[in-house]
């Protein structure tokens, strides 16, 4: 079968470049303010609104910012659960007490991240959350994620499954990061909605 003149699909590393660059250009104050219309919507998800349990992350850089959210959650009496990255690109889970319990942490040449000082409960802490927040650079039209590329989520979409935990799979991006299609291996999992300053969209998982 011929695909002369079908143009080709973008492959997940160029659209990462992409995305990576559209919001290398975003200000401190662009992303100050886009934070707090994603916790109104996010805080407005019922899913959110009767979960005990969130595992959620906190926000480097130009990302979707979480902070404004997580401190509502915890607020709200939601015992929220940060990760903590590991050598081997797994997430340990620890719990979020306000940012004095944030520890600024260097993995080799990567961005430094915001992780747990507390205790760790482990990679299976994860599984007792009711909503799972998930970093992304980009949601398709199936709920199909687009990532870093670091598999760590992949990991704990894998175990998540494994233990026959059903939590809200929710991911946090801006407006324009939710698109027609991204590319989708037989490994990637479906979200359940995304959630953007401006609005919040479901998808129908199987």
């Amino acid at each position: 079968m011929s695909h002369i003149g079908r143009p080709a699909e973008p492959d997940k590393r160029t659209l990462r470049r992409e995305f990576l660059a559209v919001r290398s250009r975003l200000t401190a104050d662009d992303v100050r303010e886009t934070a707090l219309a994603l916790a109104g919507r996010a805080l407005d998800l019922p899913e959110l609104a009767r979960a005990r349990t969130v595992a959620a992350y906190v926000s480097v850089g130009s990302e979707p910012g979480t902070l404004a959210l997580l401190d509502t959650l915890r607020a709200r009496g939601v015992h929220v659960l940060l990760p903590a990255l590991l050598p081997d690109n797994d997430l340990d889970w620890g719990a979020y007490t306000g940012e004095d319990s944030l520890a600024r942490v260097r993995h080799g040449g990567k961005m430094a991240l915001f992780e747990p000082a507390g205790e760790r409960l482990g990679p299976d802490g994860v599984t007792a959350a009711d909503v799972v927040l998930l970093p992304g650079l980009a949601v398709d039209a199936r709920g199909m994620r687009l990532g870093r590329g670091g598999g760590s989520y992949d990991r704990v979409l894998a175990r998540l499954e494994r233990a026959d935990a059903h939590p809200a799979l929710v991911v946090l991006l801006y407006d324009t990061e939710v698109v027609e299609r991204v590319p989708a291996e037989e490994h990637d999992r479906p979200v359940h909605a995304v959630v953007t300053p401006s609005a919040v969209r479901r998808f129908h998982t199987t």
